[in-house]
């Protein structure tokens, strides 16, 4: 992520519990009415789909975990605390750091044990930690995206402090150092295959929901010093006369061919980038936006604008991490540039937002008030390409020192929603039609809901349940819709209790979700 970030030591305070079924508390007044006999249907009422992310970093210990040196049990524990609170605040996906410094969150065969685990690079923690936490994620119906760095080796600039085996001592000539650290040089073709593999090996391994990269691959300029490939530019830039366009050659390489192989690998998952939020200034080039920024394209070499245009991605999630009125990078301005480059393409945007920035010191008058990021969902519910947001980071979301989170939260996220589904994906089996019974508590009026799965032939659906409420029969193949949503549960769970509603006279209904986010057929209504 940018250099702009924070990296101080995690806030211990605890989220605010609440029941996950605290939005079904509306009563049936609030649905929709129902149709009179022999009325004409109703249009099809969609129900509604939004991203609601968390990031997890590992690096420098950022979120996750807290510190180096924990046992297994103790990491365990933190990361089942974080998918919990979580669930428990209504985000539906994780995207946790698994390869933050060319090491493995796993039992990788091409790169050691990440230090960040044990605080030893290629010391094993004992367990599998990406194991764990897919299977933790998924039993409590959030989505799993491994995020990867594709090409930072190391915090530091030294190979000798990596362990001997690593394949940036065992190939000297596929590393940089560059600002204190040490690169991957992304102009060496095996250097980009080698990263391309090492991350496809837990592609391959896991079941995760996605592929995600951050906003780094050529590395951020450091001021007087340009990044040191005029060798590689020599070996391999045949047929470019300019460098940066080299550069951004090789990144495409990288993007598409990781798209390639991830659709080749799990059809099923995403593939998606979160860049810096500025592709170039209206300035440099008049298909840039109205800003005054440092531009990805020129500065990373990465042609994010390119991208969505070639479909070459299922997702962009612009970091737009400043203030609406900022004048070199108004939130404002951004978001809606951001919404037109997606429009039409069949990429998904999301925009990540900058929870670190909120009450933090230093920061300026609009990120003190408790206000400002939900003064950003508001703009966003005006511009329909934007699907939903990613939040940098856990423990900053946790921290909420000025209460922006919570207000944003009461603001957007008091309806549930199911998880964005790709237009890639829509269409695929749908998944079985569960049953349904219900006991109403005869002297407080809550409801459960006992729900019976339907078989399918697939281990992973259904992933979430969705319960649908109307105030009257729907028939036998009610229209669940977004305004008949009153809750998204795990998958695992069998039973719901339903809060009381006034009028009592209400009918509930519950659809399958699989992993790709396809609502199934709703079960019979029952009252």
């Amino acid at each position: 992520m940018t250099p702009m970030r924070t990296t101080g030591s995690p806030v211990s305070s605890p989220l605010p519990r609440r029941t996950l079924l605290a939005a079904a508390a509306a009563g049936c007044a609030a649905a929709l009415a129902p149709s009179a006999a022999g009325a004409a249907a109703p249009p099809v009422d969609p129900v509604g789909r939004q991203m609601r992310g968390v990031w997890i970093a590992s690096v420098v210990n950022i979120d996750w975990p807290s510190r180096t040196g924990l046992d297994a049990a103790a990491q365990r524990a933190e990361f089942t605390r974080l998918a919990d609170e979580a669930l428990a605040l209504g985000f539906n996906s994780l995207f946790v750091q698994v390869r933050p410094t060319a090491d493995a969150f796993w039992p990788s065969p091409l790169e050691p044990w990440s230090q960040w685990l044990t605080g030893t690079q290629g010391r094993d923690p004992g367990y599998d930690p990406l194991g764990f936490m897919v299977e933790t994620a998924h039993e409590r119906g959030l989505a799993f995206h491994a995020w990867f760095n594709p090409y930072r080796v190391s915090m530091q600039a030294d190979p000798a402090a990596l362990v001997p085996w690593h394949p940036a001592r065992v190939h000297p000539e596929w590393t940089v150092s560059y600002g204190g650290k040490l690169y991957y040089d992304p102009g060496v073709p095996a250097a980009r295959r080698f990263c391309r593999e090492a991350m496809l090996d837990a592609v391959r391994r896991y079941d995760i929901d996605g592929v995600h990269f951050d906003d780094y691959f050529y590395p951020y300029p450091v001021a007087g010093s340009d990044f040191p490939d005029d060798e590689t530019f020599r070996a391999y830039g045949a047929g470019f006369t300019d460098k940066a366009a080299w550069r951004r050659h090789n990144v495409d390489l990288m993007v598409r061919e990781m798209r390639d192989a991830v659709r080749a690998t799990r059809p099923d998952a995403l593939f998606g980038i979160s860049p810096f939020g500025v592709w170039r200034n209206a300035s440099t080039d008049p298909l840039g936006s109205p800003t005054a920024a440092f531009q990805s394209y020129d500065g990373l070499h990465a042609d994010t604008r390119g991208w969505v245009e070639r479909g070459w991605l299922d997702y962009i999630a612009p970091q737009v991490y400043w203030h609406i009125g900022l004048p070199v990078a108004d939130y404002a301005v951004l978001a809606p540039w951001w919404a037109d480059v997606v429009r039409g393409t069949g990429t998904e945007l999301w925009i990540g937002q900058a929870v670190y920035k909120s009450g933090a010191p230093g920061q300026p008058a609009p990120w003190q008030d408790g206000r400002e990021l939900t003064r950003h969902l508001t703009l966003n519910a005006t511009l329909p390409e934007v699907g939903g947001d990613l939040f940098f980071s856990a423990k900053d979301v946790r921290a909420d020192r000025v209460g922006d989170f919570a207000a944003m939260r009461l603001a957007h996220w008091q309806q549930p929603v199911l998880g964005p589904l790709p237009a890639r994906l829509d269409g695929g089996p749908l998944p079985r039609r569960p049953a349904v019974g219900i006991r109403r508590d005869k002297e407080t009026g809550a409801v459960t809901l006992r729900i019976t799965a339907g078989t399918h032939g697939r281990k992973d659906v259904p992933f979430r349940y969705a319960v649908h409420r109307f105030p009257g029969d729907p028939g036998g193949r009610p229209q669940a819709g977004n305004s008949s949503l009153v809750a998204v549960i795990p998958g695992g769970k069998r039973a719901v209790h339903v809060e009381q509603d006034p009028s009592g006279d209400c009918w509930y209904a519950v659809a399958a979700v699989d992993r790709v986010q396809r609502q199934g057929r709703p079960s019979r209504p029952v009252s």
